[in-house]
């Protein structure tokens, strides 16, 4: 049984939450729209009155077990996007490794003998402070994707620390090689 899939989502305000006959789940708010299609064994009920969403499981499976907290936090995520939204921070660290958003793309260079050239998805926002890289929208899922692809150019190393990593990553750095007597 989920514990996550008990919880009832408040609704804050300014956000709509309408669900379709086609089980198209919509949330519209201050930061944008976003909608998915639910699986058809969850039912999403939501109640204009209380101002809350809950999922309901039709049938009683293993499958619907997993999918039931699933469903219920997909739906919060969207709504917490469509309220708030979500960012990450990347950090760049490392000699003469350097980044800027030149209107919609990312242009990095990153050691390599040609600058890296990354079109900013459609829906994203990209923003260059420093050495810091801050990616924002209402998708989680969109930033998080987008975040992993640009840290997949460069990872951060273990010895010297170069390379992107994630503004709250704690990296374990490792000592080299010791010179022989």
């Amino acid at each position: 049984m989920s514990r996550i899939g008990k919880k009832i989502v408040s609704i804050p305000d300014g956000v709509k939450v309408t669900v379709d006959a086609d089980r198209v789940i919509t949330v519209q708010g201050p930061k944008g729209e976003l909608s998915f299609e639910h699986h058809r064994d969850i039912q999403i009920v939501v109640d204009e009155s209380e101002k809350t969403v809950q999922a309901i499981r039709r049938i009683e499976t293993k499958k619907t077990n997993a999918l039931w907290g699933t469903m219920i936090r997909l739906v919060e995520n969207m709504i917490i996007g469509v309220s708030q939204g979500f960012e990450k921070k990347l950090e760049l660290n490392g000699v003469g490794f350097r980044m800027n958003v030149q209107g919609k793309k990312l242009v990095l260079a990153l050691g390599f003998s040609h600058p890296v050239d990354r079109d900013i998805p459609e829906g994203l926002e990209a923003k260059v402070e420093g050495n810091t890289l801050t990616i924002s929208s209402c998708d989680k899922q969109r930033v998080g994707q987008f975040a992993a692809e640009i840290r997949s150019l460069k990872p951060v190393e273990p010895y010297k620390g170069k390379g992107f990593k994630y503004h709250d990553e704690i990296v374990r750095r490792k000592e080299g090689k010791k010179a022989g007597a």
